[in-house]
């Protein structure tokens, strides 16, 4: 979040009293919204843990629980002295625009951001009646049986890439990538853990 510091370094003079603040995920760096702030909507930002824009036709405030909590808020600098935008990084809860898609600038073109839609659609699951779907039998079935089969899964993708055998091996990785994302679930983590740790990892 900012420091008072950068707060004060904030130019509302240049702007008119309304700063862009864009919103990006957190962890695929989509571009997910583009609003604008007044001093009183940066504030409310902070104190709530939402994003909250200031709507300049209906002059009020709107907050965004939609994206979720908001991870950072930060100034960015952009080679000026002051400030006059800001960055939010957002792990968003659904759709982000009204229109049902994940960013106000259409579709995600990366395909792999559908592994947090995934990651969505698995942890609605969590609570789900066992009787209408297998995720939500596997969740009733308990810790052990979801690790189990994570087991079962990576010694079943390992023997297909032993016998160099591409389509099987695309198959049984997608069954390992699918039962660690439930057995994340399970434990109350997810994607964004396990990237921001291999981020570490990486620094």
């Amino acid at each position: 979040m900012l420091t008072e510091q950068q707060r004060r370094d904030l130019d509302w003079g240049k702007t008119n009293g309304l700063m862009p603040a864009i919103v990006q995920h957190a962890v695929s760096g989509e571009v997910l919204m583009l609003g604008y702030m007044n001093p009183q909507a940066l504030d409310k930002t902070i104190e709530s843990g939402h994003v909250t824009f200031f709507s300049r036709t209906k002059a009020f405030m709107d907050q965004r629980r939609n994206l979720g909590p908001c991870v950072e808020c930060r100034q960015h600098c952009a080679g000026l002295r002051q400030t006059t935008h800001c960055w939010c990084w957002q792990n968003p809860v659904g759709p982000t625009c009204h229109k049902g898609t994940s960013s106000c600038f259409g579709d995600a073109s990366h395909q792999w951001l559908f592994l947090y839609q995934l990651e969505q659609l698995l942890a609605e699951r969590k609570t789900a009646d066992p009787a209408s779907s297998y995720t939500a039998k596997l969740y009733a079935s308990g810790t052990k049986r979801i690790a189990q089969k994570v087991g079962e899964e990576g010694v079943e993708t390992a023997l297909a890439a032993t016998v160099n055998d591409s389509v099987e091996l695309t198959n049984e990785a997608s069954d390992l990538m699918y039962h660690l994302l439930v057995l994340l679930q399970d434990q109350d983590l997810n994607l964004t853990t396990v990237i921001d740790n291999l981020r570490k990892r990486h620094q």
